[in-house]
């Protein structure tokens, strides 16, 4: 695996201007490209701590209502509403819906296993990780709501994306200036949802 600065630009630029992660900046040059906040848009994000993406979500929709959910507590941010847990677990996802008042324009995954070095099992972490959340995005996203995730290349990713297309009007892919060079992440970025009962 190759070496990388863990405190390269994007690390510095988040310690200085506050963020939690430098994924913010993901999330903002994913934004920036697409336009898919608005002021009051109601946005839920898929394991969110540290809460990088929260951040962000509640600087682009100042009036929206703003929620995250991950097994780990994530730190208090004023105006949004986080819940420890499990996405999988129907009580916890029900709340979230009862407390934002039905479904959400934007429901966004910056999620990732921690890897083995194993490339079968790193690779059926990696797709298993998109699964979940497109599962937790059909109880949860809106009729033409946008869905962003993270993936990874390599295993059946390739084969989960052609499958999440027939949910979705047009599903487009963002390699970002701000991903580190040395990974193969990359982000779908889902419109147009057509929702179906689950």
């Amino acid at each position: 695996m190759a070496n990388y600065d863990r405190k390269d630009t994007y690390y510095l630029k988040a310690k200085e201007e506050g963020y939690r992660s430098r994924a913010s900046y993901k999330l903002l040059e994913i934004n920036d490209k697409f336009k898919l906040f608005h002021k009051n848009s109601k946005v839920l994000d898929l394991g969110a701590w540290p809460g990088g993406w929260l951040q962000v979500a509640k600087k682009l929709s100042p009036q929206g209502f703003i929620a995250g959910i991950d097994l780990v507590e994530i730190e208090p941010i004023e105006g949004v509403y986080t819940v420890t847990g499990d996405a999988c677990d129907d009580e916890k996802i029900n709340d979230i819906l009862e407390k934002a008042g039905g479904k959400f324009d934007i429901v966004m995954s910056d999620m990732s296993s921690k890897l083995t070095g194993i490339r079968e099992a790193d690779q059926a972490a990696i797709c298993g990780i998109l699964e979940l959340a497109l599962f937790v995005m059909q109880k949860t996203l809106k009729q033409n709501g946008v869905f962003i995730a993270k993936v990874f290349k390599g295993g059946d990713i390739d084969k989960i994306i052609k499958e999440a297309r027939k949910l979705f009007g047009t599903i487009k892919r963002a390699e970002l200036n701000a991903t580190r060079k040395t990974s193969n992440e990359f982000y779908i970025i889902c419109l147009d949802y057509k929702a179906t009962n689950v």
